[in-house]
């Protein structure tokens, strides 16, 4: 039986298990997917046990998604752009790196009707997944993206990477169209300490976090007038690309998806 992972630490809140078995078992494919806690000296290994037949492919989460490159043989455009990955596979004994994230946070935007160009971005956090929301908000032709981050040099270096970006101090609020909360503050229920009173409503407020469902961040901005969304959408959206590398059908997105994540 193949068998796949998605690697992280922490990894205890990934709902990438329940989803990729739910679609395996729909398109009866004989194989299973499972969660792996990993501290940094163990990813060459694990990886390495893809080449040799044990494991499948790997999902990859924070904070491995730049650290997993070096072990790998190949990247995808967008992975090197990014200097991001979340999906391995094995092509011809060569182990490939690939971004999903990418694709999965711009047809989440899509399916929320929010059209990005022209707009104001205001980014929390500046590891894990943003080089890829940076990515797919340029292609989309935001007018204008600020990050704040609470380690500030974490900030500048990805203005290396993007130099279009503006970086801003953490704690001050600045204007925007849509915020996006990139940190992992919420996934333990933590309040982000910012205030948003100021900010006139109809904004978006957009938490990569989906579970929990809905994080303090997201109930300050519904309490203040505005829409919010988690990251169930972009969560679903990036593993059913992935899902696709490594079976080559591409998975359906409907109602009973979004319930299954809802039910955890």
């Amino acid at each position: 039986m193949k068998n796949y992972f998605v690697i992280g630490n922490p990894i205890d809140h990934s709902l990438s298990p329940k989803l990729h078995n739910f679609w395996m078992k729909k398109n009866n494919i004989g194989a299973f997917y499972d969660k792996k806690k990993l501290e940094e000296n163990d990813i060459e290994s694990f990886i390495q046990q893809i080449k040799v037949g044990d494991i499948t492919g790997l999902n990859v989460t924070v904070p491995f998604k730049k650290k997993v490159i070096p072990f790998l043989d190949k990247l995808s455009p967008e992975a090197e752009q990014t200097h991001s990955v979340n999906t391995i596979i094995l092509q011809n004994n060569r182990l490939i790196g690939y971004n999903t994230d990418i694709g999965g946070f711009t047809n989440a935007l899509k399916s929320l009707n929010f059209d990005s160009k022209g707009k104001k971005i205001f980014i929390l956090g500046a590891g894990g997944v943003v080089p890829s929301i940076i990515f797919a908000l340029n292609k989309m032709e935001a007018s204008e993206i600020t990050i704040s981050n609470r380690t500030r040099k974490k900030a500048e270096d990805l203005k290396l990477q993007f130099s279009n970006i503006k970086i801003e101090e953490w704690g001050n609020v600045y204007d925007f169209d849509l915020i996006i909360n990139a940190t992992s503050l919420g996934l333990n229920n933590e309040d982000i300490d910012l205030d948003f009173s100021k900010i006139d409503n109809n904004k978006l407020f957009f938490d990569v976090i989906y579970n929990p469902i809905e994080t303090n961040f997201l109930k300050t901005g519904k309490k203040l007038g505005n829409q919010t969304e988690n990251g169930r959408l972009m969560f679903v959206y990036q593993a059913a690309e992935a899902f696709e590398l490594w079976h080559g059908i591409k998975p359906e997105i409907d109602n009973k998806v979004i319930k299954l994540l809802e039910n955890d």
